[in-house]
């Protein structure tokens, strides 16, 4: 199977940022992205809801013999990934907000989180944020209007630099030096974030940790592509095909883009 692709899904084209980073570091594999833009973002669907497209998903992916399947949304991870993992017979990766690098760097004691409501109101984050930010304020954040203005392509808006003005603003008055983007859509944010914050603010997020994960579970299960050549990729959506090839061209990604209505 060492030739077998690399599945990766999320709730729609942010976890492109996810494969961007697995991409740099393992050149040589064979990815399946999937972005299912029809139903995101998933953040405000009850976990039932999350399990299915989950599911559903991995099932697409499944049928294209990949062989690990990267869950690129926290809150699918937080509802999902325990209910993959014991249906299905691949490794499955899950992506967890960079709570611990912001803990551990921050000078002020205070950090900020930028998520959806399914992440911040996930077990899974509280566990996360009890076992590595004891002793630190966290200031977290929903943020509502962000992943559809993203998949509309409007990551740079005026609309989205007025509501991350508001978002930030609480983090900001509360005197945070980290702030964690806990959703695979906001690093498209990035430069807008880069123009509204102090230089002296660090932005965090969780890509190159999966990537390195990704590397290490498939090193664990002998199923590194050996090849030198570079791999091939192939990203679905069922959505927009425009907006999708659009965001495939700022990350300078190559691949087929094709869409599906699964």
């Amino acid at each position: 199977m060492n030739n077998h692709p690399i599945g990766i899904f999320d709730s729609g084209l942010g976890g492109l940022t996810i494969w961007k980073e697995i991409h740099t570091l393992l050149p040589q594999e064979d990815t399946y992205y999937l972005a299912d833009s029809k139903h995101a973002p998933y953040g405000d669907k009850p976990p039932e809801e999350i399990i299915r497209l989950s599911v559903k998903n991995t099932e697409f992916l499944l049928a294209r013999n990949c062989k690990l399947i990267v869950v690129a949304c926290n809150t699918a991870t937080t509802n999902a990934i325990s209910h993959l993992r014991k249906t299905y017979d691949v490794p499955f990766i899950g992506i967890e907000p960079a709570i611990k690098p912001a803990a551990l760097h921050t000078t002020t004691g205070k950090v900020g989180v930028l998520a959806t409501k399914g992440t911040l109101s996930s077990s899974l984050f509280h566990h996360t944020t009890r076992n590595h930010a004891a002793g630190i304020r966290v200031i977290d954040q929903i943020g509502t209007g962000l992943v559809p203005l993203i998949e509309a392509g409007e990551a740079r808006s005026e609309a989205a630099r007025s509501l991350l003005k508001k978002y930030l603003k609480p983090m900001l008055d509360a005197g945070v030096d980290q702030i964690v983007l806990g959703c695979t859509h906001y690093p498209f944010l990035i430069p807008l974030l880069e123009e509204l914050l102090p230089k002296h603010i660090n932005i965090l997020d969780c890509g190159m940790a999966v990537a390195r994960q990704t590397q290490r579970v498939l090193a664990e299960h002998e199923l590194l592509n050996p090849a030198t050549k570079p791999g091939a990729h192939h990203f679905y959506t069922n959505k927009s095909l425009e907006i999708l090839k659009d965001m495939l061209a700022y990350l300078g990604a190559e691949g087929e883009a094709r869409f599906e209505d699964f």
